[in-house]
């Protein structure tokens, strides 16, 4: 048995609360408002689950001392607007040993941080930064299946694995299958930007538009999803995960959907303070629009749908004509390269090329920007060093966080590299967890990197550093 604390008295929070009861916890619920929590006492119910009977031990309370004191886990789920505000009174009440996990979705406009960002910088002006465990909570979950104890599944992700298997353990029930994740980040920018896209869904069937409109909006706005969390340094395979498309599938498509409701009222005519008093909860989508919109301008993201969005919620702009426009953009392919260029890219894998548990691998790293004769000799000798060598090439996002760039784009310098015939296979590196992660998956590695050149860090690896001259 867990003591958990949750601070918000709305649908998730609520639901969240119920279903954590019934796996025998011990379950405080906090409202700013003290008639919400005398009418929960009293009837036992939620305003938007009315069908559903709360457990009689559920503890309601006002006061913030109160729902943190000897608490294990701590649940945020006020919407975003709120979380600042609700962290920073708690925050003087919390404790190194508690686990803090949230389940509001959206970025800050002002800052353009996320949740667990927010957090994390609200706890740490009281007790320091990194003080205690922040666990992110997302996936395709509407309140009303969860309260009506209907099968979910949803993701912890967090830096902290032992607070992300912590939350899995706590959360999991007989209707909720809780996954784990380290990309807590990518499933925050998940979370925020499918409520946008959601908005678009809701607008486009308000339109009167079919299922067609509908599933262009949903693949196409993942696509620009990806493009924005890609440039934040996030994991790929997190967009096409629970958190990702799972959560943008059922926003996008469900009538439970406060974003989808509210695009609905919004494309029927409704002026869009109208329409979020039709839906009568916060719309998160709303919120975030203003945020996805800064960060697409700072990392010159293409993101026509979220644009589109912003055009009509913050700028008047007629729904019809932003459809217009969207379907006369210029003509292109869907996919990113030409197709020789893609096929190009598929290697053969190791035990193709006939190699055994006891071949060395040799990684050279590299921005490989400037692929002369010297950064051609640098390769040969790295492969002598072993029986097959991966090129491992810095994405442009790895290098503008090291504060670098290169002349030729991340394409054109892999395709040089591919050239040189003492590579045996070109790999991207994303960040370091990545190329961790790949270099385990041999039993004999050596990292070769340029003499003056590189990462200078300690690694528990055999480094070969090599004079490029």
């Amino acid at each position: 048995m867990s003591r958990i604390g949750v601070f918000g008295a709305g649908t998730w929070g609520i639901a969240l609360a119920r279903m954590l009861s019934g796996t025998n916890n011990e379950v405080t619920v906090w409202s700013a408002h003290q008639e919400t929590v005398d009418n929960l006492k009293k009837t036992r119910r939620q305003k938007n689950l009315s069908n559903v009977v709360l457990p009689e031990n559920l503890i309601y309370t006002t006061d913030i001392e109160e729902t943190c004191r000897d608490q294990q886990i701590i649940v945020i789920a006020v919407p975003s607007i709120y979380v600042r505000e609700t962290v920073r009174k708690a925050a003087p009440f919390i404790t190194e040993k508690q686990i803090i996990v949230d389940v509001a979705k959206g970025i800050e406009a002002k800052t353009l941080m996320t949740m667990s960002e927010i957090i994390n910088e609200e706890i740490g002006k009281v007790h320091g930064e990194n003080y205690c465990p922040v666990v992110t909570l997302s996936g395709p979950t509407h309140a009303e299946e969860v309260a009506a104890e209907l099968p979910t599944t949803i993701v912890a992700a967090s830096r902290d694995q032992q607070a992300a298997l912590k939350v899995q353990d706590v959360f999991t029930s007989e209707y909720m299958r809780v996954y784990t994740n380290e990309d807590i980040k990518g499933v925050e920018i998940c979370g925020a930007l499918k409520n946008v896209i959601a908005l678009a869904s809701g607008i486009s069937a308000g339109l009167g538009y079919g299922d067609n409109a509908r599933a262009a909006l949903v693949t196409r706005g993942m696509v620009e999803i990806v493009r924005l969390g890609s440039r934040l340094g996030c994991q790929k395979d997190t967009f096409y995960g629970l958190a990702g498309i799972g959560d943008l599938i059922v926003t996008a498509t469900s009538h439970h959907s406060r974003n989808n409701r509210c695009g609905y009222y919004i494309g029927q005519g409704y002026g869009i303070e109208d329409a979020i008093k039709q839906v009568g909860m916060v719309v998160e989508g709303i919120n975030t629009i203003d945020a996805a919109i800064t960060l697409s301008r700072q990392l010159d993201v293409d993101m026509p749908i979220v644009k589109g969005v912003d055009q009509i919620v913050n700028h008047g702009a007629d729904p019809s004509e932003i459809v217009r426009r969207l379907m006369n953009r210029d003509r292109k392919s869907e996919l990113p390269r030409p197709l020789f260029d893609l096929n190009y890219e598929r290697i053969e894998t190791p035990s193709e090329r006939n190699l055994t548990s006891e071949s060395r691998i040799v990684f050279a790293e590299g921005d490989f920007d400037k692929l002369d004769y010297r950064k051609i000799g640098f390769l040969r000798r790295a492969r002598l060093l072993g029986d097959y060598l991966i090129a491992a090439v810095y994405s442009d996002e790895y290098l503008a966080e090291k504060g670098m760039r290169c002349e030729l784009t991340l394409p054109e310098r892999m395709e040089l590299v591919r050239c040189i015939s003492y590579v045996d296979e070109v790999m991207t590196v994303e960040n370091d967890e990545q190329l961790e992660r790949k270099m385990e998956e041999y039993r004999h590695v050596l990292i070769a990197r340029g003499q003056g050149e590189g990462k200078t860090e300690k690694t528990g690896r055999e480094v070969v550093w090599i004079p490029v001259s």
